[in-house]
């Protein structure tokens, strides 16, 4: 199993960033994917999850209204739009998939908001 998170970078508050994660090993269309961060000296927290085939949402107080999960199943790659971002959304973004057995982490990618 394999998750390959891209997409991080240093931005200024208020700009957009896309992340994206590839994901191989599992059978992609069936696991529900979600997106976590975790900021230094803070828990990891979950930022938005997207279930399987219906593809509903649900995202955390913080991110909502800013950012936007969604999944193709046809690359097997889930992706997080983060609009208007604040400094308070530095941190690492971890992707996560459960499938039907299991559960999996990327490695994660940097995001930096600051001026």
């Amino acid at each position: 199993v394999q998750l390959v998170e891209s997409g991080g970078g240093l931005v200024q508050p208020g700009e957009s960033l896309r992340l994206s994660c590839a994901a191989s090993g599992f059978t992609f269309s069936s696991a529900v994917m979600s997106w976590h961060r975790q900021a230094p000296g803070k828990e990891r927290e979950l930022v938005a999850t997207i279930l399987s085939f219906g593809g509903v949402t649900k995202y955390g107080d913080s991110v909502k209204g800013r950012f936007t999960i969604s999944r193709d199943n046809a690359k097997n790659t889930v992706y997080l739009q983060m609009n208007s971002l604040k400094p308070e959304d530095t941190a690492v973004y971890y992707c996560n998939a459960r499938p039907l057995l299991g559960g999996y982490w990327g490695q994660g990618t940097q995001v930096t908001v600051s001026s």
